[in-house]
């Protein structure tokens, strides 16, 4: 008989069935963010044809909502892109789960483009069936139910995990349907790549110079292996690349807030972004940090925080870490410990 490839739908019925009091309403959550996603990754393939990017990100964002309000699996949902959460509607059921989610994150580079992604996070409501408020989305990642995102690039990936490793899946548009193509994804313990946007140097606190300068000293430095760096500008993107081949993405917390560093608006959602990437990182044997501590232990204090994100292969992570642990305690401008260098200068 000829190989039969497992589709999404299979595999979260199959999911749900280890579970002896499940409802069906997760694996049809799922199954209305897979149809959103297809929506989405049509009207990105389009390009130009749908106008400016922005009008991608709105068209996104609408998508995603419209898709999953109405079937019943939903307390309320929250996006990146609005400033308060959607409750829904009194016309539809209210569920056991929130939505948090990312529309269209690297919508930026979409009109040279670049690759796209919509990030997705899912946590149980705190009172099922009831109207949802901001602070039952105020969990810290380590409660998430499932976490995924979909990579609009030459193909179009699904990624998620609900807690059991991480599965990839790719959109075959000849039946329209998710199929498992990328099983049990792991990232390698070690790499020698690196994702960190070096026009931010100037806020890097001395831990993360120190992490840089000897990836960039290459096999003439310390660390006696020659690195590259990459930067994309799109986390769905980054977090593929980790998944696939390994790698560290540094988009770290900074120094003096005074000198410009502190809220910049690039930096990572704390619940619609770093937290479903954490838990996939985390679900495929890589870490997960701010820097100093595990990201998904952090609380949030508000529905839009964000949250310094290193992330990839376990020893790179760690590495970071203990710079940090190295740097406590010290002086300000103390940076005799690192030797601190430039990128750009000698």
């Amino acid at each position: 008989m000829p190989e039969v490839h497992k589709t999404l739908t299979r595999y979260t019925i199959e999911q749900e069935h280890r579970h002896l009091d499940s409802t069906g309403d997760f694996s049809g959550l799922l199954n209305a963010i897979s149809t959103a996603v297809k929506i989405i990754a049509n009207q990105v393939n389009k390009g130009a044809l749908v106008g400016a990017p922005k009008n991608l990100d709105v068209i996104s964002n609408d998508v995603m909502i419209g898709e999953t309000e109405w079937a019943g699996h939903l307390a309320a949902v929250a996006s990146g892109r609005m400033p308060e959460i959607h409750p829904i509607p009194p016309s539809y059921r209210r569920g056991k789960y929130l939505l948090v989610f990312d529309p269209l994150d690297g919508s930026g580079g979409i009109d040279v483009d670049m690759a796209a992604g919509t990030i997705f996070s899912i946590l149980r409501s705190p009172r099922p069936g009831e109207p949802a408020g901001v602070a039952d989305f105020l969990q810290p990642g380590a409660e998430q139910v499932c976490a995924g995102f979909a990579l609009y690039g030459p193909a179009t990936m699904l990624v998620l995990t609900t807690g059991d490793g991480v599965d990839g899946f790719t959109l075959d548009r000849d039946i329209g349907a998710f199929v498992l193509t990328h099983p049990r994804m792991r990232i390698p313990e070690t790499t020698n790549e690196f994702a960190i946007n070096a026009s931010n140097e100037r806020f890097w606190e001395p831990p993360v110079q120190r992490y840089v300068a000897e990836c960039l000293a290459g096999r003439s430095g310390t660390r006696e292996v020659d690195f590259t760096m990459r930067w994309v500008a799109c986390l769905v993107a980054e977090t593929f690349r980790i998944l696939t081949r390994g790698g560290v993405f540094l988009d770290p917390g900074e120094g003096d807030p005074d000198d410009g560093a502190a809220g910049r608006p690039d930096r990572p959602r704390l619940l619609s972004a770093a937290n479903p990437v954490a838990f996939l990182v985390e679900q495929a044997g890589g870490l997960a940090s701010t820097g100093r501590r595990r990201l998904m232990d952090q609380v949030p204090g508000s529905l839009h925080e964000r949250a310094p994100l290193i992330f990839g292969s376990r020893q790179e992570v760690a590495r970071i870490e203990r710079y940090h642990r190295d740097r406590a305690g010290l002086p300000d401008d103390d940076f005799s410990l690192f030797n601190t260098r430039s990128l750009f200068r000698t």
